[in-house]
């Protein structure tokens, strides 16, 4: 199965992750991988695209689980010799009336949002085969949160020599602060979600200065992005997309043709790459 090319995304029983699921079945030419925690969901998410006519496979992911990822791992590595495509979805987020005190939801967030994308990263970014893409589904609420950081966090966030061992630092460091509640005092802003998902928009710019060092010569693409406001359980019923809009740039940066050198290491909204 060496030759199949093969594309995976996490967190994709529902929401954005069916609809890019949905899409790459359209317009990925091999084998697609729907993922879902729950067996169960994910069998049923897959009926449903076969009930369109669509081919597309299973297998359980769970990506705060480092075995589960690394079963996944396992498989690709045994039946494709790798894999073509990366489309980190997976994600979490309390609702704004949400109860939970601020620290719990601060560990619960960052644990999947961040810790759980960088494990899946660290297991299977080194299966990407030579013009493979790697998109992280980040947020807007990244850049906001960047901004309700103190200068001297924005700094770090921004630098172009931040390493990932710094960048795990910082988010522990978040995490710790809100127990403590100095979170605010330490220069963090109000929002787990939101400095969640600058870590995932700073991992994919270290991620992609990775790849240059060490495989420059793979052409693989990476790339963070927001798939906009999109009507998901995540979001609620008022928001200004749908699904399979809020696919549109995870799939366009999915499927970027092997000629093209970027973009690389940006984060992009409707397909636009926007400043960080």
């Amino acid at each position: 199965m060496a030759s199949v090319p093969v594309a995976v995304v996490t967190g994709s029983n529902k929401g954005i992750g069916f609809a890019i699921v949905r899409a790459l079945c359209q317009q990925f030419p091999g084998d697609v991988y729907l993922t879902a925690r729950d067996p169960g969901r994910g069998q049923q998410a897959v009926a449903k695209l076969q009930e369109e006519g669509l081919r597309v496979l299973f297998h359980q992911l769970d990506i705060d689980d480092l075995q589960s990822i690394r079963a996944l791992r396992d498989f690709l590595k045994e039946k494709y010799g790798g894999l073509n495509v990366l489309v980190n979805n997976a994600g979490i987020a309390f609702k704004v009336r949400d109860t939970t005190p601020f620290a719990i939801q601060a560990e619960v967030t960052l644990k999947t949002n961040f810790f759980g994308t960088r494990n899946v990263c660290t297991e299977l970014l080194p299966l990407v085969k030579p013009y493979g893409k790697v998109v992280n589904v980040s947020s807007m609420a990244s850049n906001s949160a960047l901004g309700g950081c103190s200068q001297e966090l924005q700094q770090k966030f921004r630098s172009d020599t931040i390493t990932e061992d710094e960048l795990v630092e910082l988010m522990t460091k978040f995490v710790e602060d809100t127990k403590k509640s100095v979170h605010e005092k330490e220069g963090w802003p109000n929002t787990a979600y939101g400095v969640s998902k600058i870590g995932v928009t700073v991992l994919s710019r270290i991620q992609a200065r990775m790849l240059n060092e060490k495989r420059k010569g793979d052409h693989i693409l990476l790339n963070a992005c927001c798939p906009g406001w999109v009507r998901t359980d995540m979001a609620g019923p008022k928001a200004t997309k749908s699904p399979d809009e809020g696919a549109e740039t995870p799939v366009y940066l999915a499927l970027l043709p092997s000629d093209a050198d970027g973009p690389h290491g940006q984060f992009l909204s409707n397909k636009t790459v926007r400043p960080w």
